[in-house]
């Protein structure tokens, strides 16, 4: 710690520099009032050498009439006064001062203070975040060895199944971190439910911790990192889906948008539909299931075991995106007109489509079980699904699911893995039943 004598002696002005003919020589010790520069005496063996500077007197402490700041008695005096014009807090400020009801809550646009979250309107958003928190994980808990034997081997992985690794890796890095910021830029003003805030700040961590979990892959394979997070600059497949997303968020980022007009409102809802049905509710699917095939085959089982949980993750997101949309309808149904369905239906099949190109960019060949025909279909499966879950006709007739065993890894009350690994609930504390 740096003590008066230190402070001063740092900042003492140096004394001037001797005439440019005269040999320059370094001061010895002087009386404070007259600083006089004297040669050190020099021996035979050693050259000379200046006696320390003897430390200057503390400077007087700086007083407050000798500065901008107002004296201590006038700085108090100021707070008391600003102190005094909030009265007895009971007004608010000019906000709402009255006890919440549960008829005055409103998914957007509501009048009600966001600050109590109780009495609850959406049951079902407070049990989503409960939820969320029981199924609590962080990526260190995951063993990596398997996988950096495995990649580390010339002949463990295919050159196809290695790019499948890559590919995934490189989309999800970014992808999580564009819901994160969509969520906490915009979505999180826009809602104005606190129960449902309440969920968003628990997704929005999990986004963090999904983002932890690629970077923390990419570091134990000792991956190239510069390639891997920019693939959403550089890869086409990667950078198309991208793209898209993003440009669902840019207007309602900006921090003057707001809600309350039929526009701004249609515009909150497309936001959403892109999010949480298309970019969560499609862009998703085919990294998990190919990473997950290559698990169920006894590879990259680690990385496999973080997708595992992350799918769970973002099938609760999904589902509760879902919910939400459902609700705006219900309570704003002049929004959901003929033009906006259709809107709707138009970004499923966008984001269907752009889902399939990356299949086919990163299964040029059959490979882990499955092929680009087959992940295709599968997608159009996916895309029926969320149109019918928002009250839209399904675009795919006669589509099934060709891959069974993706609802069996979503279903949250599965206890324990297919790796045989660990307990998959992966619920904290005592939130896990073994009944």
């Amino acid at each position: 710690m740096l003590s008066w004598d230190d402070y001063n002696e740092e900042t003492t002005t140096a004394a001037p520099p001797p005439p440019p003919s005269a040999p320059v020589r370094e001061a010895a010790p002087v009386a404070p009032a007259a600083p006089v520069a004297v040669e050190a005496p020099a021996t035979p063996t050693a050259p000379a050498v200046a006696a320390p500077e003897a430390p200057a007197p503390a400077a007087p402490p700086v007083l407050a009439e000798e500065t901008d700041i107002g004296a201590p008695a006038d700085n108090l005096q100021a707070a008391q006064r600003a102190l005094a014009q909030l009265g007895d807090g009971t007004q608010g400020g000019g906000e709402s001062v009255e006890r919440v009801t549960v008829g005055a809550k409103r998914m957007i646009n509501a009048r009600a203070d966001l600050n109590q979250l109780v009495p609850f309107k959406y049951d079902w958003a407070w049990q989503k975040y409960i939820d969320g928190c029981a199924n609590h994980w962080m990526p260190q808990e995951v063993n990596m060895n398997a996988d950096i034997a495995l990649w580390k081997s010339e002949d463990g992985l295919t050159p196809d199944e290695r790019q499948i690794v890559k590919r995934n890796l490189g989309f999800f890095s970014t992808a999580d971190s564009l819901v994160a910021n969509n969520l906490v830029l915009a979505i999180y003003r826009l809602v104005t439910n606190p129960e449902c805030r309440q969920y968003l700040l628990r997704q929005a961590f999990e986004e963090a911790i999904h983002t932890h979990a690629y970077q923390y892959c990419v570091e134990s394979l000792g991956m190239d990192e510069g390639e891997i997070f920019n693939m959403y600059h550089e890869v086409p497949s990667v950078a198309r889906k991208a793209s898209w997303g993003l440009s669902y968020t840019r207007a309602i980022s900006d921090p003057t948008f707001s809600t309350g007009t039929p526009e701004t409102d249609r515009e909150l809802l497309r936001n959403l539909i892109a999010f949480y049905c298309v970019l969560e509710g499609i862009f998703f699917y085919c990294g998990f299931t190919q990473i997950l095939s290559m698990g169920r085959r006894n590879k990259m089982t680690g990385t496999a075991e973080q997708f595992q949980y992350i799918l769970r993750d973002e099938s609760m997101h999904v589902n509760f995106g879902i919910d939400v949309i459902n609700q705006i309808k219900i309570e704003n149904p002049h929004l959901w007109d003929a033009q906006t369905q259709q809107e709707a239906i138009q970004m499923i099949l966008e984001g269907t489509q752009l889902e399939i190109e990356y299949a086919r960019d990163t299964m040029p060949r059959g490979v882990l079980g499955m092929n680009a025909s087959m992940m295709e279909e599968y997608l159009k499966f996916i895309a029926n699904r969320r149109l019918a879950q928002i009250g839209l006709p399904e675009q795919f007739p006669g589509v099934a699911n060709p891959f069974p065993w993706m609802s069996e890894i979503m279903d949250l009350k599965k206890e324990k893995n297919f790796f045989e690994t660990r307990v998959t609930e992966y619920q904290v504390g005592g939130a896990l039943s073994w009944d």
